[in-house]
């Protein structure tokens, strides 16, 4: 245990922890800096803020956002996840991300009706139910769970593998803001622009070193160091790429409490000796 997560969700996004109950659980395991990173919403931080005063541990203000880039040699976009992080003014991310939450609500709207043609029903009021009714809060794992509340399938993974991940009839794709746009908010916000879960988007090696190697050139910030599930080569290669460029490292156990049980709440990986953390430039 390191004491550092700087990446975790709430019932804000698609956590199940109340901001509040997520700071408690947090100096329960021994974290002293924590960062709420909800997914293109900051309006869980002051909650977080607020249940910290009580106790000795800091809040660094975050946000994952939702962002896409692509290769010039290809039409294709991929979907990548930024995290932002320690915004001293904020103000215009926040604006940002008013937009991104209505591509969201718009987004879960399309993905529903996608859905009517495979399972015969419309669960878009069971999805709204998941989030108090806030349509630009759904993301695909409130979708999943509606689908197994409903019976259609038996585990959320399941509702992604038959019909909303990529390349499914229900997929659609988050067309918010690219990667060029998401750094250049971040850093008007006097923010850092932290690179997310490198591995985790179902991308080649040779995409994976492509992608790190635009968000430098894209003046991003750090790199999330994969978990430690993660393959040794993997890891190295990920090394590799962050040496490569003089990135700083960050590190997450990315949350999302019994929506993910198998993910505990400050497990992050161990940075190298001689990587730098983010966290050390946090003002």
């Amino acid at each position: 245990m390191q004491g550092i997560d700087l990446h975790t969700h709430s019932n804000i996004s698609d956590g199940t922890l109340s901001p509040d109950a997520l700071v408690k659980s947090a100096v329960e395991h021994g974290i002293h800096t924590l960062a709420l990173t909800d997914h293109d919403t900051m309006d869980g931080v002051e909650l977080v803020r607020e249940t910290a005063q009580q106790y000795d541990i800091k809040i660094i203000s975050g946000v994952e956002i939702s962002s896409q880039w692509s290769r010039p040699a290809t039409k294709k976009s991929y979907g990548v996840h930024i995290v932002a992080l320690d915004m001293q003014s904020p103000e215009p991310l926040i604006d940002a991300l008013e937009i991104q939450k209505k591509i969201r609500a718009e987004r879960a709207k399309q993905i529903c009706y996608l859905l009517q043609s495979c399972i015969d029903q419309d669960i878009y009021e069971d999805v709204l139910l998941q989030v108090d009714g806030e349509p630009d809060r759904i993301t695909r794992t409130h979708i999943a769970k509606a689908l197994v509340q409903k019976g259609i399938v038996s585990r959320p993974q399941q509702a992604f593998d038959r019909f909303i991940k990529e390349g499914k009839r229900a997929f659609v794709k988050f067309d918010g803001l690219s990667l060029a746009e998401t750094i250049q908010i971040i850093h008007q916000s006097h923010g850092y622009a932290v690179l997310a879960h490198p591995t985790r988007y179902d991308l080649s090696a040779t995409n994976i070193r492509y992608m790190i190697e635009l968000f430098s050139q894209l003046k991003g910030d750090a790199v999330e160091l994969p978990p430690n599930i993660e393959s040794l080569s993997t890891k190295q290669m990920v090394d590799r790429m962050i040496d490569q460029f003089n990135l700083k490292v960050s590190i997450g156990s990315d949350f999302h409490g019994e929506n993910m049980p198998w993910i505990k709440l400050g497990q992050t990986p161990k940075p190298n000796a001689h990587q730098v953390g983010i966290w050390e430039s946090f003002r």
